[in-house]
């Protein structure tokens, strides 16, 4: 039951695997299970980082093919997504990469509400290609459900000032959309591939992929930081993700919705496509721990978080440097 009597929202977290480079498939799959979520219940559905083009392989294109491939906040793709918002009655938020009035890319992600509202962010830590920029604002939005959702992109949500900004600025609910697990991280115990062979042979043997996929280099990463991210914000997080190939890695999948006390209230296991759904109770927000803890804050002391060190990087610099962090 809601606590307090205070209302829930239902939302839905998707995995799936992008067809790359080709928005119409993508969208017959985000229209399927899209139908399908709000068929059960759903109000939010949160699909995939990048889902209407596929999300790796793009750092292999050309500029040029790039800005064939990219389309601004009300193009066609995303038109199709809104009218099917409206028709659904639901809440749909879907990644792809977007192009501005002169001709910048962004990594981003618009959420298509059921009054006609679109919200846009764009990826604050953008590293897939040189050509696409990195995003510098925050997004948190009013919904009709009288509630405040933000979005965060990825690597946006690895970097803890940002969800703590996205939670100052009055969001309860965290649309955290991703393409992760099984990379090729450079730190000695991070996420390593998760062998291809274990994916083509999923028909035979699925107990074997799907067991990589909750191991170290799928759900035991996230289990080292994401619940944290919940915990001390005080708010829930929709964590959607790809699954399967995706050009040279494959991804883990792993979608889950986690509440604000870091507890994971709903996940899967398939090492496939699938929608994870839950009722968000909306009153656990105000007693949870990590809202308590930030009326706690003393932001007088820290002032050092907005002053450079020094030794900052662009995030593709960041992401890919092999070279050791000195501390300060």
């Amino acid at each position: 039951m809601p606590h307090d009597s205070q209302p829930t929202l239902r939302a839905s977290a998707v995995q799936f695997e992008a067809v790359p480079d080709r928005p119409d498939l993508n969208l017959e799959t985000i229209r399927r299970l899209a139908t399908a979520a709000a068929a059960e219940g759903t109000q939010l559905i949160a699909f995939p980082e990048m889902c209407l083009i596929g999300y790796w392989h793009l750092r292999r294109h050309t500029p040029k093919r790039l800005a064939e491939l990219a389309e601004a906040e009300g193009g066609p793709s995303i038109r199709a997504v809104q009218e099917l918002a409206l028709e659904l009655g639901v809440g749909i938020g879907v990644g792809y990469l977007e192009v501005d009035g002169d001709g910048r890319l962004f990594n981003s992600y618009t959420v298509c509400l059921p009054d006609g509202a679109l919200h846009t962010h764009r990826k604050i830590h953008a590293f897939e290609h040189e050509s696409i920029e990195s995003g510098s604002q925050f997004t948190v939005f009013d919904t009709p459900w009288g509630i405040k959702i933000g979005i965060l992109i990825c690597w946006d949500n690895n970097l803890v000032e940002n969800v703590r900004a996205t939670a100052l600025l009055g969001a309860t609910v965290l649309l955290a959309p991703h393409q992760t697990g099984g990379t090729n991280s450079r730190s000695p115990r991070g996420m390593k591939p998760i062998p291809v062979g274990l994916w083509e042979n999923r028909a035979a043997d699925p107990a074997a992929l799907e067991a990589a996929f909750r191991g170290p280099h799928g759900r035991e990463w996230l289990m080292r930081w994401l619940p944290s991210r919940a915990h001390d914000n005080g708010l829930f997080i929709v964590f959607s993700n790809g699954v399967g190939p995706d050009d040279d890695e494959i991804r883990t999948g792993n979608a889950m919705i986690i509440d604000p006390y870091g507890a994971i209230i709903a996940e899967t296991w398939i090492a496939g496509e699938a929608i994870v759904t839950a009722d968000l109770d909306l009153g656990l927000v105000p007693l949870s721990t990590g809202r308590r803890w930030i009326r706690g804050r003393r932001p007088e002391l820290y002032a050092t978080l907005t002053q450079r060190q020094g030794h900052e990087l662009e995030a593709r610099a960041a992401r890919f440097s092999q070279r050791p962090v000195e501390t300060p």
